[in-house]
């Protein structure tokens, strides 16, 4: 059942994400993705916070429905830079410094090639 949780949650947070691209659209915000920005940076916030007082430590009880409603459905539809966020958090807060440092490095370096790889590909893919 926590599936349909993530699945609606997702949807939610897909369609806030186009509205901010929208948004950003409308108000001329297009020669930086001060849209994507925004969302990682909120995302992140939203994330950080719900986990900490839903956390076991937490001052909220939340179920676990709901956790992942609010963590993977809404956050990860809106956008996944929010759990890279909370996880490397996590690192740091274990004073795994190493580790820390390779997740975000790792995750920068990596998706950016991924990205110019995925792009490589498509590219290959229109030209037959």
């Amino acid at each position: 059942m926590i599936w349909m949780w993530v699945a609606a949650g997702a949807a939610l947070g897909g369609v806030l994400r186009y509205g901010a691209n929208v948004g950003a659209g409308r108000m001329g915000l297009t020669a930086f993705p001060w849209a994507t920005l925004f969302v990682n940076v909120l995302g992140s916030v939203v994330i950080g916070f719900f986990a900490t007082v839903t956390g076991d430590q937490g001052r909220v009880v939340a179920r676990p429905e709901l956790r992942m409603f609010v963590m993977a459905g809404i956050c990860g539809g809106f956008t996944t830079f929010s759990s890279f966020s909370l996880e490397t958090m996590k690192l740091i807060d274990d004073r795994e410094w190493m580790l820390a440092g390779l997740n975000a490095g790792g995750s920068l370096v990596l998706c950016m090639a991924a990205v110019f790889a995925g792009a490589a590909a498509g590219a290959m893919v229109n030209q037959k």
